[in-house]
């Protein structure tokens, strides 16, 4: 046996993704990084051992604009470029290599802490070191650190070191929450295990195992859905354990996990009901994927009427959008539906003191052991919403470590320098812009060659029956006059349309009634037929407009998308049966669809000319959606034409470093085990080549290019310093956008 002592400034354990992604960013903020994990592969429950589907805010296409971007919305966007089957070992690779990339980071495999030394008094405890036992090498490492997160889900860390918790349901009175029970409970969410299948070229014979629970004995042939073409995460629904304690019954819970699934398995086979007989099992885990257990205290706790007020909590370090996600206690054998489903108006906000532990001055904490109630946990618990909470967690690490201060005075005396260092790094906060006094781009006039000026799709290819009402969101800046709409008419008839304002930035469903309007239609096809919807609001944002339904009428859509417009339905049928889902039709992001209409959006006309693609957009501070869409777009790109944007000084500038953030269409719902596939490797949005150039010396210098990109953010380091007073962004090819998009462009000095 070998025993170690590692020293680094920071200690992250646990390798799921909140820990790889509070590693990496504490990481590239300049700390050393012992990253342990207990397992041989990174990724927690996405992980190939237990093969969960990442999900996060945008809860499957229902919310909008809402995909994570930083370190998670970088591994989402690799996945998808090198991955397009979803293969789950192809997953641990995006995982890892993320981890790899980065000097800092120390990565300790199949280590299992189970010691921490911990000093001080029970309302002000510090962490000496963690000790960890790294299996099949025969290691004991002793971890030392100054700064410690605990990301084992299980919250094993925190607990040895004395850290406050909970487990269970808190009463309703105690934070006023609709969804808690009446009486506090010990009880959790249950435990999954999944199971794959394959189809054979030959027939394929199934004996089950003695332990098999034969399935019709209970009433999970009733009460969930079973197909034989489903396998993986369509099976979540096969949960237990909420009633038991998940730690400590874990083998037990396994093993009754097992027998439901080799039973459904057998009941799919040899019940003669399905089509399934040259069907085979491929895999099945034996990693039970825990849902819940220690949740910390820490100096806030998030709650269920946070979630649903959508705070804007001003030490907002992070967002979700998963719907408030509660099982049943009997998990597969309740006869209740399977999951019920509350969700907010758009996506919600999670403060940076629901991140530290209230009573141990040095360790912070992130994915599902974070200060929430049990309620407001059943959003914050989905894997991609606890990766952006790792990376704020691990740059509050690495900002406490740099100034030798503890996360609650960084909180109390320098939050927003917090929120400005990760917005550099593009991390997942809304609503709050970018204002870093080292960017010189701040300081700079930006041009453009052109820029999109017009709200217009006019390409028809395909037809919507107006069997509905229809919904159509686009920025307004600075005003709205009118919307024409293609329509063919059956008879004479009346077009119908309310304007609607979507109150939050962050939110698109309709919210406050402004105006109605109404306009004949003769009997004819492919008619532009204008409404009268005059509106001048306060600021810049997005407006609604709902298009009322009308049998006598069909709407001309097109397959070429415009950023910043989006279409809905209302009331479409759901997605999954009730039996298994209750997601509550009439909230309003369930109400009104997008999932039919996604890139499919209606032809239009917006009057006047609007201002959301001007070029200034790239140093407003946003780097996402919010109350519009915030990047410059140019008009249609062509042969024979060159699209750019420039940045001018007054004087001279030393610069060292450009940073580039592209359109990646958060809207667009992407997944790692792909629960769906889209029709492209690169979201069309993002550059795929350009050059930036400089001007020097009375002449125009090429000092990047860069071809094939696939990737939102890009970190330009100049091998040395350039003296310039202009410098240019130069678009050569788009991955299929006709136009030019930029998110953003920073500009630093030598750092």
């Amino acid at each position: 046996m070998k025993i170690e002592h590692i020293k680094s400034d920071i200690t992250v354990i646990g390798g799921g993704l909140a820990g790889v992604c509070a590693a990496v960013s504490a990481a590239r903020l300049g700390q050393t990084v012992s990253l342990i994990n207990n397992r041989p592969v990174l990724g927690g429950n996405s992980s190939s051992e237990v093969r969960v589907w990442v999900c996060g805010a945008t809860a499957h296409g229902t919310q909008r604009y809402a995909r994570e971007t930083g370190i998670m919305g970088e591994m989402f966007v690799e996945n998808q470029y090198r991955n397009p089957e979803g293969n789950p070992y192809l997953w641990d690779l995006v995982v890892l290599e993320t981890v790899r990339a980065e000097e800092n980071i120390r990565l300790f495999l199949n280590t299992d802490v189970h010691e921490a030394e911990a000093e001080g008094p029970e309302h002000d405890r510090v962490i000496q070191s963690v000790t960890g036992w790294m299996m099949g090498s025969e290691r004991k490492i002793r971890f030392e650190s100054s700064m410690y997160i605990d990301c084992t889900g299980d919250g094993l860390v925190g607990f040895l070191a004395g850290a406050k918790y909970r487990i269970g349901r808190e009463a309703k009175d105690e934070y006023n929450e609709d969804w808690a029970p009446e009486v506090a409970d010990d009880i959790t969410l249950g435990s999954t295990l999944l199971f794959y299948t394959k189809e054979a070229d030959r027939p394929v014979k199934y004996i089950p195992p003695s332990f098999a629970k034969d399935i019709t004995q209970t009433t999970i042939p009733m009460k969930r859905v079973i197909r034989s073409g489903d396998s993986g995460c369509h099976y979540w629904w096969i949960e237990w354990g909420g009633e038991l304690d998940t730690v400590h019954d874990n083998e037990r819970i396994r093993d009754e996990l097992w027998s439901v699934i080799y039973g459904i398995w057998n009941y799919i086979k040899n019940s003669g009901q399905f089509d399934a007989e040259n069907m085979t099992l491929e895999w099945v885990g034996s990693i039970p994927g825990k849902r819940e257990y220690r949740r910390f205290l820490g100096d806030y706790m998030l709650n269920q009427n946070d979630i649903m007020a959508q705070e804007p909590f001003e030490d907002r370090i992070a967002f979700g959008g998963w719907s408030i996600d509660l099982h049943p206690p009997q998990g597969m054998y309740s006869e209740e539906s399977g999951s019920k489903h509350l969700y907010p108006d758009g996506v919600y906000h999670i403060p940076f003191r629901s991140l530290y532990s209230s009573n141990v001055r040095n360790m912070l904490f992130a994915g599902r052991d974070i200060s929430a109630t049990h309620v407001a946990f059943g959003t914050t618990r989905v894997m991609a919403t606890c990766a952006v909470i790792g990376e704020a967690a691990g740059s509050g690490a690495a900002l406490s470590v740099q100034k030798g201060i503890t996360p609650r005075v960084l909180h109390r005396d320098h939050m927003k320098e917090l929120q400005q260092v990760m917005l550099r790094q593009d991390a997942s906060i809304i609503g709050v812009a970018g204002n870093d006094p080292d960017d010189l781009a701040k300081t700079a006039r930006i041009s453009a060659s052109s820029t999109l000026e017009r709200i217009a799709i006019e390409n028809a290819t395909i037809v919507h029956s107006l069997d509905r009402d229809i919904g159509i969101l686009f920025p307004v800046h600075p005003m709205l006059s009118s919307v024409e709409l293609l329509v063919d008419a059956k008879q004479i008839t009346t077009l119908e349309a309310e304007l609607w304002h979507t109150g939050k930035g962050e939110n698109y469903v309709p919210k406050q009634w402004l105006k109605s309007a109404s306009k004949s239609v003769a009997a004819g096809n492919k008619q532009w037929v204008k409404l009268d919807l005059d509106w001048q609001p306060e600021s810049a944002c997005n407006a609604f407009v709902i298009v009322k339904a009308n049998e006598a009428i069909t709407l001309h859509g097109s397959d070429e998308p415009l950023t910043g417009v989006l279409c809905f339905e209302k009331g479409p049928k759901p997605v999954v049966s009730a039996l298994l889902e209750d997601h509550q039709p009439d909230q309003p992001v369930a109400q009104w669809s997008m999932r039919k209409w996604n890139r499919r959006p209606v032809c239009l006309r917006v009057t006047p000319n609007t201002e959301s693609y001007a070029a200034s957009q790239v140093t407003d501070g946003y780097i996402r959606p919010y109350a519009g869409p915030h990047l410059w777009a140019s008009n249609p790109l062509s042969a024979n034409s060159q699209e750019w944007i420039q940045l001018v000084w007054d004087n001279e500038q030393e610069i060292g470093e450009i940073h580039l953030t592209f359109n990646d269409d958060v809207n667009e719902d992407l997944i790692n085990l792909h629960h769906h596939r889209t029709p492209f490797a690169v979201i069309p949005e993002v550059v795929q080549s350009y050059r930036i150039q400089a001007y020097i010396a009375g002449e125009w210098v090429t000092i990047i290019t860069e071809q094939d990109n696939h990737k939102r953010k890009k970190v330009h380091h100049l091998p040395e310093a350039i003296i310039t007073n202009q410098i240019k962004l130069c678009i050569e090819a788009m991955n299929g956008c006709p136009r030019a998009e930029v998110c953003e462009i920073r500009v630093y000095g030598l750092s």
